[in-house]
């Protein structure tokens, strides 16, 4: 009878700490990120920040982290040669700067070694929104 009554009191708590992490969410906000498009290396990226470390004082914030992207570069080769697709996946990092809803972003991506090119590392410039 005992286990009885501390299963009824633990799914009381349960229940009760459930409404209370509801009511808690529903003051804060949604969602937060930034969305930001940019160019890099003779190409567009496209990229919503990732995790990060994070300077905030109202109304600016700064952010140093990774940043999961979708870029988009034409691979320029010989007629006849195989080429990447138009749109790929990347993973960044770099600086996101933002005043209210603007943000300012400076990328870093890494180019892998080709058969004609070395790996290499390119810096990129973007703008984008903050939600």
């Amino acid at each position: 009878m005992k286990i009885k009554k501390y299963v009824a009191f633990l799914s009381c708590l349960a229940i009760s700490m459930l409404s209370f992490v509801v009511k808690a969410q529903t003051k804060a906000t949604l969602f937060d990120g930034t969305i930001v498009a940019g160019y890099v290396d003779h190409g567009a990226y496209l990229n919503c920040v990732g995790p990060s470390i994070k300077f905030s004082k109202k109304p600016f914030s700064i952010s140093a982290g990774l940043l999961p992207s979708l870029r988009i570069k034409e691979d320029k080769v010989p007629s006849g040669a195989t080429k990447n697709s138009l749109l790929t996946p990347n993973l960044g990092f770099g600086l996101t700067a933002a005043f209210h809803h603007f943000a300012v972003q400076l990328p870093f991506y890494y180019n892998a070694k080709t058969a004609v090119k070395n790996g290499e590392w390119n810096v990129g410039a973007g703008l984008g929104y903050k939600f």
